[in-house]
């Protein structure tokens, strides 16, 4: 059991996910390392049909990929993907 704003939750709290890690791979994959430790695989090609992530698109663009405060950004931080979106839908790295 915890509490949040005065708000009682059952259970234990989710652990806050952050990257401490990123490298861009080929095919707009990016390989993340994050707070847990684990090792994962992202493919961001599906998110580049969205405006917001249009710029991306742009393989130079894509290679600039760096962590701020957690999260992959690029542009100096107009374009960011959640942390929790990559860590759930990343595929992990056997290693």
């Amino acid at each position: 059991m915890y509490i949040i704003n005065d708000i009682v939750y059952a259970g234990e709290p989710e652990p806050v996910i952050s990257i401490c890690g990123v490298r861009p791979l080929e095919n707009y994959h990016l390989w993340l390392r994050f707070s847990t430790g684990e090792t994962k695989i992202f493919d961001v090609e599906p998110l580049l049909k969205l405006p917001v992530f249009k710029p991306l698109s742009d393989p130079e663009v894509f290679k600039g990929v760096y962590i701020d405060y957690g999260t992959a950004v690029w542009n100096d931080g107009e374009i960011d993907i959640d942390p929790e979106t990559m860590y759930k839908q990343g595929n992990t790295v056997l290693q």
